[in-house]
């Protein structure tokens, strides 16, 4: 069973309108922590349900993770001041396994702040494709610029970096030639397109499913997604089993 910490908010700031960074401090969560991982963030005594948030960046004991502003719950986590505690039970799920080589990182909207933790940790800087629906949604650029050899941004409306889906260029970073992996998080629909050009192309792919979670233990089922084991499919817990996938292993809907 995973610990519950309580850990002191030592940075809360406001990223965009809705997006928030809170960095908290414990050594002990920092530890255990890896790439991939999320949290699950209780959100004050009266809701029941905590709030799963994937882990950003382990800086020595400092955690950070960024969150959007969607209901109750979320709008009083963004409320937190430093010098408070929040109870965390964490790190959950698997994590992402971090190729030796180079290799592609991509993420859409918040699947990116996953990915930048991917990033620092790696043994050589990957690229880093980030894609958003516009430009004052963009968040982390500089961290990216830091961790990464090259960052490639696009927008969906086209205000800006290029205009259109992260496939594009990571299309055209494949076909150059030189990466052996593709690690994504982002919604559905984006990660079955990454999965599909990485099989046509025969790399190697790791996905991090968005879904819903309940008791982020694997309990509930609430996050049951299909999988694909020795071509059986079977259903998978993306709490417990993931929330990282081979890309290759997960049933992709229409």
């Amino acid at each position: 069973m995973p610990d519950i910490h309580l850990c002191e908010i030592i940075d809360n700031t406001q990223l965009t309108e809705a997006i928030f960074s809170i960095t908290v401090i414990s050594s002990k969560l920092s530890g255990e922590s890896a790439p991939g991982q999320f949290l699950h963030v209780k959100c004050g005594e009266k809701r029941v349900l905590r709030r799963p948030i994937s882990i950003c960046s382990v800086r020595g004991d400092q955690v950070q993770f960024i969150f959007e502003v969607k209901g109750e719950g979320t709008k009083w986590l963004s409320r937190r001041i430093k010098g408070t505690k929040l109870n965390i039970l964490g790190p959950l799920g698997n994590g992402f396994e971090l190729p030796d080589d180079k290799f592609i990182i991509v993420g859409g909207g918040l699947g990116s702040p996953p990915m930048l933790f991917a990033a620092q940790a790696a043994k050589t800087k990957p690229a880093a494709i980030l894609g958003f629906r516009e430009k004052n949604r963009i968040i982390l650029t500089c961290e990216f610029k830091a961790a990464c050899d090259e960052v490639y941004i696009t927008t969906e409306d086209g205000s800006s970096g290029i205009h259109g889906f992260v496939t594009d260029p990571l299309e055209k970073l494949i076909k150059k030639g030189g990466y052996k992996a593709v690690l994504s998080c982002g919604q559905m629909a984006m990660q079955k397109a990454v999965a599909e050009i990485c099989a046509g192309c025969g790399i190697p792919c790791q996905v991090s499913l968005e879904e819903r979670m309940g008791c982020g233990i694997g309990a509930c089922l609430v996050c049951a997604c299909e999988t694909k084991k020795d071509g059986i499919i079977q259903m998978s817990r993306a709490c417990k089993d993931g929330p990282v996938f081979d890309a290759d292993k997960v049933v992709w809907k229409a």
